[in-house]
């Protein structure tokens, strides 16, 4: 009985910190499944992007993929963060690589949010938060859940060799980071 109260006071004391944490305006994590690990395989991905047309992830085997999810399009932060994708995409193609932008927005949020800024790559529609999950990336921010700001480097083969998960303070600068990377990944292959 005592141990019974105390594991019950155990959950209420873990819901309540919960509670305030969402009303103190940061964010929590949702269950979801476990974030894949460099050297497995990426989990698919099949997700329409700001045009209509579907994109999956198999569709680029043979190239690098980056692979970044993003709280929300048309935010500072994410803005910010697709801004430096998209004025490094030169770069990027001429290492092989492809970007692939993912959030929980619709279509037509992500199709207003890439003729806005010139994103001259697939941004994903995760409405059903499918992807997100199973990226392990989804968040509870308030009263909507919304993807967490990660990103997952994918080599040629399909497989995960690097994770980031990227801080407000880590947006200027992560695509030449994630450039960097790829081009040391390539010279140890």
């Amino acid at each position: 009985m005592l141990a019974r109260s105390i594991t019950s006071l155990g959950r209420r004391a873990v819901l309540a910190a919960g509670l305030l944490a969402l009303t103190a305006g940061a964010s929590l994590t949702i269950a979801a499944d476990a974030q894949p690990q460099a050297g497995e395989m990426a989990p698919a991905i099949s997700l329409p992007d700001q045009t209509g047309k579907t994109v999956n992830l198999a569709d680029y085997k043979g190239k690098w993929v980056v692979v970044y999810f993003y709280p929300k399009d048309q935010t500072p932060g994410c803005t910010t963060q697709a801004c430096e994708f998209r004025d490094n995409i030169f770069e990027f193609r001429n290492a092989g690589a492809q970007i692939l932008g993912i959030s929980v927005d619709d279509v037509a949020s992500h199709k207003a949010f890439a003729e806005m800024h010139g994103l001259p790559f697939p941004l994903l529609a995760d409405s059903t938060k499918a992807t997100a999950t199973r990226y392990g990336v989804l968040t509870k921010m308030g009263d909507n859940a919304i993807a967490s700001r990660q990103t997952f480097l994918v080599d040629p083969a399909g497989k995960i060799v690097k994770h980031y998960n990227v801080g407000r303070d880590d947006l200027v600068g992560h695509s030449k980071l994630v450039l960097s990377d790829i081009a040391t990944f390539k010279a140890k292959n």
